[in-house]
């Protein structure tokens, strides 16, 4: 391949990437005016949910079958749904609709991020591949830290709407350049490919089930929906212990890193991707802030989360990658405690304090405890524990954003109550809409309520992170390369 060629597709591959990794921010900035426009407080966590859902459940489907029909094809593909559905969400005119649409586009994103490291491992050596993750690591960090400026500009000066329009143009033009520079290497032949897709299927309906049943938790709905949840993911367990390639690869669980690895990604992932989608509401219902302020607010914990994973990389070079967890998993939870503590008077800026801390947290245990398994695991086996990891981490995200959304409505009535205000007699949407929120006459109250009840949101987030740290606890001391040494693992691979 010529080297123009190669500029071509990587600035395609850099495009994509920036466009998934900033949607999440963008849209956690913009949800506040999104549901003052729309309604729909109640089912405000399925924006993040279902999105998450989908765009995590999809990614070893999508691996699947670019072995079988080419990584370009499958690639276009994705980025295509990605940008079907932003236009769908940009157009939706009720939360449900926004809901059904964030589906759609989720459904894309499970395929832009792991084709586009798929392909970068096709097109560069291992000397190469090391100095594009930095470049990579960069595109990661700068759009994690303009996301939410992006997202709160436009809110405040364009529309809502051109949260999800933004994705049009970039999007086209990576399309554009993968198409004409990409060649497709020899495809495996397709009676050589199994794709699980009863494994995908069951644990995208047995964690749906869940998160409906922790939406209706405490209704005889909701039990009817964990119950279902159950009998799926225990199929799941039977289906994947007899699929010739399972989707979830059971065998790896039997060693304590990887275990250990999978219940911090579910706990850390849980309390920091959880808390992210609800500080922008927060500081603008709670702080009375404008939505470019709230994007503001999330910059230090992007930031510093960008920051302590390039630095922490390299530190497992020279210390116990235990240690590191621990330490991150510490920040994290003394981070998510402070956010714990938050009301109608904190200030600003000590919440872009507990939040960089949380981000400092993460940046230092997740790739911590990915270095180690990749350095750990067979050859063979990479791929899978890689994967495996990435989505337990995104599922943990996506039950906490559930479990907090199910909280924020089951107990924002039950407070407004309490405080003297009927809950009939207000819209609490229009408390989220930044627009009109000054004008409510009874706005003390509400707002007071809103605070206590997010505040209390954070404790779950708290005790995620407390549960993480003493599941990090457990993990096997010593260096990597010791590690590596015991399991007689090649350095080279």
């Amino acid at each position: 391949m010529t080297r123009s060629r190669l500029y071509i597709i990587t600035l395609g591959i850099m495009l994509s990437l920036f466009l998934a990794s900033m949607e999440g921010t963008v849209v956690a900035t913009a949800m506040p005016s999104i549901v003052g426009q729309l309604g729909g407080l109640s089912i405000y966590s399925w924006v993040f949910s279902i999105y998450m859902l989908t765009s995590t459940t999809t990614v070893p489907i999508y691996g699947k079958l670019s072995d079988l029909y080419g990584r370009k094809l499958v690639y276009i593909i994705s980025l295509v749904f990605f940008l079907i559905g932003s236009v769908l969400c940009g157009q939706a005119r009720s939360m449900e609709q926004l809901i059904l649409f964030r589906c759609i586009q989720g459904l894309g994103a499970g395929g832009v991020l792991p084709l586009a490291f798929i392909i970068i491992g096709q097109l560069f050596n291992l000397e190469q591949r090391a100095n594009m993750q930095g470049l990579f690591s960069g595109v990661w960090g700068v759009s994690a830290v303009i996301g939410p400026l992006i997202g709160g500009f436009l809110v405040d000066q364009v529309s809502w709407h051109w949260v999800f329009y933004i994705n049009i143009l970039p999007g086209l033009l990576a399309i554009g350049l993968v198409w004409f520079a990409w060649k497709d290497a020899t495809r495996s032949p397709a009676g050589l490919i199994k794709v699980d897709y009863a494994g995908a299927g069951l644990i995208t309906l047995g964690t749906l089930a869940l998160l409906l049943g922790l939406n209706e938790l405490g209704s005889v709905t909701g039990w009817w929906y964990l119950a279902a949840s159950a009998v799926l993911l225990t199929s799941l367990v039977w289906v994947e212990q007899r699929a010739a390639d399972p989707i979830l690869p059971l065998q790896l669980f039997r060693d304590r890193l990887f275990t250990v690895s999978i219940l911090h990604g579910i706990l850390a992932g849980c309390a920091a991707f959880g808390s992210t989608a609800y500080i922008p509401l927060f500081v603008q219902a709670v702080l009375a802030t404008s939505a470019t302020q709230a994007g503001i607010t999330m910059t230090p914990m992007s930031l510093s989360w960008t920051l302590a994973s390039i630095f922490g990389s390299r530190l497992l070079l020279k210390m116990d990658y235990r240690t590191l967890a621990i330490t991150g998993m510490v920040l994290l939870t003394a981070g998510s405690f402070f956010m714990s503590q938050i009301g109608v008077n904190s200030s600003w800026g000590s919440i872009m304090l507990f939040t960089g801390l949380m981000g400092l947290g993460m940046g230092l245990s997740v790739p911590a405890f990915l270095i180690a398994v990749q350095s750990t695991v067979n050859k063979g086996d990479l791929g899978a524990a890689t994967s495996t990891l990435q989505f337990f981490r995104s599922i943990g995200g996506t039950l906490g954003v559930s479990i907090l959304g199910a909280f924020l409505s089951s107990s924002l009535a039950s407070r407004l109550v309490a405080a003297g205000v009927d809950p009939t007699s207000v819209s609490l949407d229009s408390l989220i809409d930044p627009l009109t929120s000054a004008s409510l006459t009874i706005e003390g109250p509400l707002r007071s309520a809103l605070a206590l009840t997010i505040a209390n949101m954070f404790i779950i987030a708290f005790i995620a992170a407390l549960a993480g740290l003493v599941a990090v606890l457990f993990a096997p001391p010593g260096k990597i390369s010791q590690l590596m040494q015991e399991r007689a693992v090649d350095p080279s691979e």
